[in-house]
């Protein structure tokens, strides 16, 4: 009798071990797949067009311009322009 016991109980624990890893890789696939979801979903989203070039300035007076420096400067920090668009901008409203 102690032999039989001995072996429902080894079986058992084989059984359960078994049961938990079985879980534990399951949960870590799904895991998987939903990152590769929310990946293909990043990657399907089309791009943000750039913001429009702020209008040029009424008149010829510094504030006006260092005004419209100061908001490519937040557009750029906000990540709306890159330092390229930035760089145009400034250079064409410096120019003009």
């Amino acid at each position: 009798m102690p032999g039989l016991l001995r072996g429902v109980a080894r079986t058992a624990v084989v059984a359960g071990t078994a049961t938990a890893v079985s879980n534990r890789v399951s949960r870590r696939q799904a895991g998987r797949w939903q990152q590769q979801a929310n990946e293909q979903q990043q990657a399907a989203a089309p791009p943000q067009p750039a913001p429009a070039a702020p209008p040029p300035p009424a008149g010829d007076d510094m504030s006006s311009k260092l005004d419209q420096l100061q908001k490519l400067g937040e557009l750029k920090a906000q990540g709306l322009l890159t330092e390229e668009e930035f760089a145009q901008q400034k250079s064409r409203l410096l120019a003009g």
